[in-house]
């Protein structure tokens, strides 16, 4: 059977349905318990890939790969909602974030090596069977070791609200994704980002009006929650954006074979892996806090990305390892504290809808960073490569060949003799770099701004809350059970209960301000403020 097109190397990513399918994954979380939506994600990503392996045509192959999109979405808004009702204290949460944002390292560093291994030695359609043993070990871990975590309060479904995300999302993102294929200027791109902003438009104005929307827009007032989302899209953009230039450059410029590339690519993955757990304790330090970690974390990304915008058609993989350093260092310092900040940030009981946003905007930032950069990428290279070609006497259909891409070219002066051939090699590699570099640069620059605009809005969480500290000790004795009632009911989506007076406490009723205001405390080791939900242990 011969290997699909999209196995023959980099290319633009085929539209997924999983991001626009994130969002109704998210409040099923929240309704029917995380543990059952990613068992049956798995399920749908598992035989979705088998679908794939087998599939005999381009269009089986798109439909199996929309199946294994939708597992998908089904899957990460779960794990992070499992995370977060297994571990419930600020600390612990924390750490699981960071393990979870670090095991991303693994899958980016074993993603292309075991895709290269499995191309130079099976069939193309390995790379999608190697999952199916993955999702069942996955199904019965699951089904012994996960516990279920279920909203009995869960609102009612929205399908409105879901039926317009979809729509938008999936609009937008196909267009991202096709735009330097067939130009940002064509009908089908432009009908499709109109849609899209349609659909998105009413998905707003549905849910500021639904007394049960799929999406509360009130959580992007919190600045917590949307600058950290903000982050998380762009560090997604940098990050898949570059995987999808340097890949290319690896494979068509220094010549490495799919497997080499994935092997010299995976110490990105590497510091990624050690960064991530690492960047959760600087952002819960006293003199760190999450804003200086993350903010960081993007100026490095921005540092790395301007370091490979140097690069030439003599540099080599060395030259390029440091900033591919820098660049993993940064991802991991990164997405964990942004991640934690936006899960932290939201009552348990929306810990589901709150993952889907996450993975939404990871999704969708990936996306905009292989359209945009390989837009970029395509115009320079089209246009210097025109101009090479111009007064040749090349056929059509070739010369679309070597302006589609660097592999197309390469492939071309491989079978044209004599000067020529190695004219067209040597034009198509500088064309490709020189866009390479401008598609960085501009890479850098958003990353940069992004990281100032992170430094100034995002808030500093540094230190763990009192309760959270009394919680994580696990001091029963001196845990003050009078918290404010507003930031009882965030954290556990239900109203707190009645005080009781005992010896040596006292009892607190709300305060206008969310505070606790105390009506004794004679003889008591806490003390409470009017001014502020806190309680401070003494």
């Amino acid at each position: 059977m011969p290997r699909p097109a999209s196995c023959n190397g980099p290319s633009t990513p085929t539209p997924s349905s999983s991001p626009a399918c994130c969002f109704p994954s998210g409040r099923s979380v929240t309704g029917s318990g995380a543990k059952w939506v990613f068992m049956a994600g798995l399920a749908v990503f598992g035989g979705g890939s088998a679908f794939s392996a087998w599939s005999g045509s381009p269009d089986r192959l798109i439909i199996a790969r929309a199946c294994m999109g939708v597992g998908a979405a089904a899957i990460m808004p779960s794990t992070l909602s499992i995370l977060t009702n297994v571990f419930t204290t600020d600390r612990d949460r924390a750490r699981a974030i960071g393990i979870w944002s670090g095991t991303t390292g693994l899958g980016v560093a074993i993603g292309p090596i075991l895709g290269g291994f499995l191309l130079d030695h099976f069939w193309w359609g390995s790379v999608f069977l190697i999952n199916v043993p993955i999702a069942i070990a996955g199904l019965i871990a699951t089904l012994w070791l996960v516990p279920n975590s279920c909203n009995g309060l869960s609102k009612r479904p929205d399908p409105l609200g879901a039926l317009l995300s979809m729509t938008g999302l999936g609009l937008w993102l196909w267009a991202i994704i096709e735009a330097p294929n067939r130009s940002w200027t064509s009908p089908l791109t432009l009908g499709a980002l109109g849609g899209g902003a349609v659909a998105t438009a009413a998905f707003v104005w549905w849910e500021r009006r639904c007394d049960h929307p799929m999406l509360p827009l009130a959580f992007f007032r919190n600045r917590r929650f949307s600058a950290a989302i903000s982050s998380l899209a762009l560090v997604l953009f940098a990050l898949l954006g570059m995987f999808f230039l340097m890949t290319q450059y690896l494979q068509f410029s220094l010549g490495f074979s799919p497997l080499q590339t994935g092997l010299r690519a995976a110490p990105i993955a590497l510091v990624l892996l050690v960064a991530a757990p690492l960047s959760v304790l600087l952002a819960r330090s006293r003199r760190l806090g999450t804003k200086p970690v993350v903010g960081g974390g993007m100026l490095l990304i921005a540092v790395g990305l301007g370091l490979l915008s140097r690069t030439s058609v003599h540099s080599t993989y060395t030259d390029l390892l440091p900033a591919f350093l820098l660049i993993g260092i940064g991802v991991g310092l990164a997405l964990a504290p942004s991640t934690e900040s936006v899960m932290g940030s939201l009552p348990a009981a929306e810990a589901g809808v709150g993952s889907a946003t996450d993975d939404t905007a990871l999704q969708i930032g990936g996306a905009l960073g292989v359209g945009v950069l390989g837009t970029l990428l395509n115009a320079h290279y089209r246009s210097q490569m025109s101009a090479f070609l111009s007064g040749s006497s090349i056929p059509g259909g070739v010369r679309r060949l070597i302006l589609g891409s660097v592999g197309g070219a390469q492939a071309v002066a491989q079978r044209v003799p004599g000067p020529f051939g190695h004219a067209l090699s040597s034009a198509a590699r500088t064309s490709f770099v020189s866009g390479m570099d401008h598609a960085l640069i501009v890479a850098a620059v958003v990353v940069g701004v992004a990281a100032i605009v992170v430094l100034a809005a995002l808030p500093n969480r540094g230190m763990p809350t009192p309760t959270a500290a009394a919680a994580e000790f696990g001091d029963r004795r001196r845990e003050a059970p009078a918290t404010g009632g507003h930031d009882e009911e965030a954290r556990t989506g239900s109203a707190p209960k009645p005080q009781q007076r005992g010896a040596g406490s006292a009892l607190t009723t709300p305060s206008p301000a969310g505070g606790a205001v105390p009506q004794a405390n004679q003889g008591s080791g806490i003390s409470m403020k009017t001014s502020s939900p806190s309680v401070t242990i003494r």
